[in-house]
């Protein structure tokens, strides 16, 4: 296939790209090259012959027009967003632009080239969301393909509004979509203001390890070449206007993920002064509607498409400490990018009064 891939060069899409290029597809990775995405995580297929870069940004229709053209894709994986939900706290007006306003130019520039070309049937659009649109669980149930949507943040309420104008677009337009729901990604080239990747740099620098209220929020963990994989996939083989949650069935406590990592480091890189990382670990005031637990229910995508995750959430935490430990020249940069390193979505305006 000929795949256009938006944000490419961010965490997720980059592991994307790297997996379809060594599978042999063409890939056109378009990214703005914002602060979180890094072209090194590509630098291993840049020089690829099936592999294309552009720089551009999802909210300019012009460029986007200019990529349809050029390239006359067969899909377009639609990953490029702002994905931190601490961030979208102090600043909300980023994730209304880019995750709306820049999806509803992906779809538009997506319906004229796919019009253009004559609404070839084998044409998709694969709209990659996360399950935080669905709100938080209580300590049973999963989050199923027909779960209402109930976002608490400022970033999942951006990605809610992002899928409902994606159904729309297939409803109104016909335009062929399909679209998945994924847990937390975590894995080499994670950007380091996100929690895995926080834990072990800090633990490294002999810094606290900063834990939420009392780290009994629940996630689900899913290795980030696992969701890749399970992507191209559904972008493959999904049934047009259907969408597929992707889970790591993998669900672990803040708290207990957080003393996983610290065991395995414990025994990847001793502390010279003797003890263990977990002595750092530190809590901290919980953020402003911090959902309490995420579970999938991966039962669709199993049973429709065949794909379950291969990685366990131990032996992809020790996969990602060992590649943190051996690539400091990756992640020692990105430190100094903006926000990095600092305590962001602490402070919320009190709520009115009834």
């Amino acid at each position: 296939m000929k795949l256009l891939v938006t944000g490419g060069a961010g965490f997720i899409g980059s592991a994307v790209v790297r997996q379809a290029v060594a599978a042999g597809h063409e890939v056109i990775n378009l990214d703005a090259l914002t602060y979180a995405a890094c072209l090194e995580n590509v630098a291993s297929v840049a020089d690829a012959p099936n592999y294309t870069f552009v720089q551009a940004d999802i909210r300019d229709r012009a460029a986007l027009d200019t990529v349809f053209s050029d390239h006359t894709p067969d899909a377009v994986m639609h990953l490029a967003a702002e994905s931190h939900v601490d961030r979208s706290i102090d600043g909300p007006g980023d994730f209304i632009e880019t995750n709306i306003t820049g999806t509803y130019h992906m779809l538009e520039a997506a319906r004229a080239a796919w019009t253009a070309q004559g609404r070839p049937e084998t044409f998709r659009f694969h709209h990659i969301s996360t399950d935080e649109v669905f709100g938080s669980l209580g300590k049973t149930g999963q989050f199923t393909e027909t779960t209402s949507y109930d976002p608490r943040s400022p970033y999942s309420a951006s990605k809610a509004a992002s899928d409902h104008l994606v159904r729309a677009w297939h409803e109104t337009y016909g335009l062929p979509v399909v679209m998945t729901n994924c847990s937390n990604n975590y894995g080499p080239y994670h950007f380091p203001e996100k929690l895995i990747p926080v834990v072990i740099l800090n633990a490294l620098a002999g810094k606290p390890l900063p834990i939420y209220g009392d780290g009994s929020n629940v996630r689900d963990w899913l290795y980030v070449e696992d969701h890749a994989d399970a992507l191209l996939t559904v972008v493959q083989k999904g049934a047009v206007g259907r969408s597929y949650n992707i889970g790591g069935e993998n669900e672990r406590t803040n708290l207990e993920l957080v003393q996983t990592l610290c065991t395995i480091l414990d025994e990847m890189q001793p502390k010279a002064q003797g003890g263990s990382y977990a002595d750092q670990i530190t809590f901290v005031t919980d953020r402003p509607g911090h959902d309490a637990r995420y579970a999938i229910d991966p039962t669709r995508i199993a049973t429709e498409l065949g794909w379950r995750p291969s990685v366990t959430v131990e032996e992809g935490l020790a996969k990602t400490v060992r590649w943190y430990l051996d690539n400091e020249a990756w992640w020692r940069p990105l430190q100094t990018r903006h926000g990095v390193g600092e305590r962001l979505g602490g402070v919320a305006a009190p709520k009115a009064s009834a």
